[in-house]
């Protein structure tokens, strides 16, 4: 039977993640896998999420267990506030991060509006975009005439340690932005789910602080607590939160709340920032591993990034090598990336690659970035 004539006008439109088909088809246990934006499972807070659960049900009992309020529970969205220092009316928990920008995406943008984001960008979010038919342009083209600058919805960025690149925005990049955003007037939504996840260099200021009356301020759980309870935040103007309130109404009802009432008590109880401080002291171990080993095997002509944060490092090859073309070989010689052309809006930049760092076990990491480079020399000689 055909079904495609049930299809929705949407579907067309939707973006299928090579990262979720490597997962799908490969057993990651049986690879060296730098593809995974999967956090280290050392990292997870075990006893604290033993401890917790007992006390969430002693604390709330059954309220723990029934429906909640769309907006979140209201401990959870005190603690956030508490915490960035904003009012709890601005505050709207999400189910994940991953929803925080697809759900702004839904109440912003039209079919044929304009996005303009990094590039590279991350994918989760070229996957929302496109799923609601915007076009999907690099923040340089806003130098392009008036009528295009006119259908401007909002400026995506992540502007710490930014997926897939690592990279970081200065200050100074980041004022660019809010200039350009009140230029055109438009919205920018800032995605942060990395920004706990410092290693190296101090903290700049968040394009929140910088014009709060325009941006939604995406967090997450994920990478800092555990990703599998699904918890993410968006902090922004009020009326921008009751136009995602009354979405969400559809979407999800309410986020989930026994969930949400142990990251109400993880983080306002201080569980957060000490579990941060292990984890921090992790991935800066393992950050600079895989940096040592790009420098002892990587032949010449190879450069990669040096991120002062989260999960990623991003590799430039000698022009002319296709990681596309590479990844079969690549994965049949037992390593997995991501070509870093998936998350460029016009698929261009084909010799670029996503190293992540923190799920792979780090026994694995020597073998893999050996393997990785093999493959490399061989394309090379072979040109």
């Amino acid at each position: 039977m055909d079904y495609s004539k049930f299809f929705s006008a949407d579907v067309p439109s939707f973006l299928r993640s090579p990262v979720r088909e490597i997962f799908r088809k490969v057993d990651l246990g049986a690879i060296c896998s730098f593809a995974g934006g999967y956090p280290a499972a050392v990292t997870f807070p075990v006893e604290d999420i033993k401890r917790l659960s007992g006390e969430v049900l002693e604390k709330y009992g059954t309220k723990a267990l029934q429906y909640g309020a769309t907006q979140g529970v209201p401990e959870l969205r005190q603690v956030i506030a508490s915490r960035y220092g904003v009012p709890v009316s601005q505050v709207q928990i999400t189910t994940s991060s991953q929803q925080g920008i697809d759900v702004c995406t839904r109440v912003l943008a039209n079919p044929g509006d304009i996005i303009l984001a990094n590039n590279p960008v991350y994918l989760g979010a070229l996957q929302s975009f496109r799923a609601y038919r915007a076009q999907v342009l690099p923040i340089q083209s806003v130098i392009a005439g008036p009528d295009r600058q006119s259908s401007v919805k909002f400026i995506y960025v992540i502007p710490d340690f930014n997926n897939p690149s690592g990279e970081t925005m200065t200050l100074a990049e980041r004022e660019e932005i809010v200039r350009v955003a009140r230029e055109l007037d438009c919205l920018i939504v800032e995605d942060s789910p990395y920004r706990e996840l410092r290693y190296s260099g101090k903290p700049v200021k968040t394009i929140r602080e910088l014009a709060p009356e325009r941006t939604l301020h995406l967090g997450s759980f994920s990478k800092i607590f555990a990703p599998g309870f699904r918890l993410g935040w968006i902090i922004g103007p009020e009326e921008l939160l009751e136009q995602i309130y009354i979405c969400k109404q559809c979407l999800d009802l309410c986020p989930p709340v026994f969930d949400q009432y142990m990251a109400a008590e993880f983080m306002g109880s201080g569980a957060l920032d000490r579990n941060l401080e292990k984890t921090i002291v992790e991935y800066r171990r393992r950050r600079d591993l895989m940096v040592s080993l790009l420098e002892k095997y990587m032949p010449e002509g190879v450069r990669w990034t040096y991120p002062e944060g989260g999960l990623f490092l991003w590799l430039t090859l000698p022009e002319g090598i296709d990681t596309v073309a590479l990844y079969d070989e690549a994965l049949a010689a037992g390593v997995a990336y991501v070509a870093g052309s998936f998350f460029y809006t016009d698929g261009s930049h084909r010799n670029t690659m996503r190293l992540n760092f923190s799920f792979i076990d780090e026994s694995k990491m020597e073998p893999g970035i050996r393997l990785l480079t093999g493959v490399i020399c061989n394309s090379l000689n072979s040109r």
